[in-house]
């Protein structure tokens, strides 16, 4: 926690304020609350006033004393984006198969031919807690270097109990350790190790007999994910594996129709999932599914750009009612980004998503898909302190000027963690 600090004379506030308790949805995620010429107040790790200069100056009277101030002239105030869907903690990378991928190879031919996930799970079943502790840590920086405040992390490269419990394990000491705050998800169902290829229901009944309740027990994780998809998990073992998550207090989420149309996206709504991500080939019939329950979509459009592949509709999704959130999919295989402004460029310029619409999504919307919403993702009074200064006049040019990240100041929990674009 800090003491007092003053943000003002600010070109806009975009405060995204009025959707802390459900997510926006068709023409809602376009209205960002901007306040022109604004001003924030944050005191205690909280926000305490957000308006005009006027207002808030007028409102801050005698904690103005010893306050400090931050001179904001020329730029924007917007929430601390929010990542909801991370591979955070893992060993080693995978630039070879990039160069396979650029010759042809498909991203399903290298992971049948023992690459993709189980290269990665080779890694970091041999990595030790502290190697994973200090790598994790290298990439938490470079989020909050790119204005991100809180990230998920999910498990899922151990595809055995001993490395799923040290990834999380890691991620629960990054989150006591760093500025960050991470969230963290159960993925044991990430793909099926080689020692179960024959019988991958025998592999479900081990994550659901021996792990989940193990999970639960240390609460470890918050949330329980499976890749639904032909040739990783059917529906029908995506089903039982969150249906028995949910007996353990674990939510749904659900890897789903990235490669092809699954069903994916109406398992989610199935079984009150509270999001379903990916979504590149998710029918007609699972968005509407999915807008009737309320089920978030997180769309990863790196992804799809780094798999060179066709992005996800987000137009039609947000047409279609659906609450839509951004992220980056940071993984070492298909997404091995931390930057959101990026992934916010690509939503506008792959998916049809306006400029307005991307903020909501990578901010409230993508908070909501966390279960944080009440706490974070917009700049309201009462709200965690976590606040983005960008050094650009007005929020439109953080989609025009693409592939720039524009973070100036980074504050967490009232604590100034990044100054003038350098880490504190």
């Amino acid at each position: 926690m800090s003491g007092t600090i003053l943000i003002k004379n600010a070109s806009q506030v975009v405060t995204v304020k009025g959707f802390s308790h459900s997510p926006a949805t068709g023409e809602e995620m376009g209205i960002l609350s901007v306040i022109e010429n604004g001003a924030v107040l944050l005191s205690d790790g909280k926000i305490v006033s957000v308006g005009t200069n006027a207002e808030v100056e007028a409102e801050a009277g005698a904690m103005l004393k010893g306050a400090e101030i931050i001179d904001a002239t020329g730029k924007i105030i917007l929430p601390g984006l929010v990542d909801p869907h991370t591979h955070l903690v893992h060993a080693g990378s995978r630039e070879d198969e990039f160069g396979m991928r650029l010759k042809g190879a498909t991203y399903m031919e290298i992971m049948e031919n023992g690459g993709g996930i189980h290269a990665t799970t080779s890694r970091t079943r041999s990595a030790s807690e502290e190697e994973l502790f200090r790598e994790g840590s290298k990439r938490l920086d470079a989020f909050l270097l790119h204005g991100v405040t809180t990230v998920e992390a999910k498990s899922g490269y151990g595809l055995d109990w001993e490395t799923e419990y040290k990834q999380l394990l890691v991620a629960k000491k990054l989150n006591e350790t760093h500025e960050i705050d991470i969230v963290s998800t159960f993925m044991g169902a990430h793909a099926v190790p080689a020692e179960y290829k024959a019988d991958p229901d025998r592999f479900i009944d081990l994550i659901i007999d021996e792990m989940l309740p193990k999970v639960a027990a240390e609460g470890l994780a918050e949330f329980n994910d499976v890749f639904c998809e032909r040739g990783v998990f059917t529906p029908e073992q995506s089903r039982r594996l969150l249906e028995a998550g949910k007996q353990y207090g674990l939510i749904p989420k659900i890897h789903a129709d990235e490669i092809e149309p699954y069903e994916g996206a109406e398992l989610a709504a199935e079984v009150g999932a509270i999001s379903a991500d990916h979504l590149l080939k998710a029918s007609q019939r699972g968005i509407d599914k999915m807008a009737e329950k309320g089920v978030i979509g997180v769309l990863l459009p790196g992804t799809a750009f780094f798999l060179m592949a066709e992005s996800a509709n987000g137009r039609k999704m947000i047409d279609s009612g659906v609450p839509v959130a951004l992220s980056t999919d940071c993984n070492p295989g298909s997404s091995p980004t931390v930057s959101m402004p990026l992934i916010m460029n690509l939503a506008c310029l792959k998916m049809g998503m306006s400029m307005e619409e991307v903020i909501t999504a990578a901010t409230i919307n993508a908070a909501h898909a966390i279960g944080r919403a009440g706490k974070i993702g917009s700049i309201e009074p009462g709200k965690q302190a976590d606040i983005l200064i960008a050094n650009v006049p007005n929020y439109k040019r953080l989609q025009y000027n693409y592939g720039m990240n524009h973070t100036d100041t980074v504050i967490k929990k009232g604590k100034i963690v990044v100054r003038d674009g350098v880490l504190c």
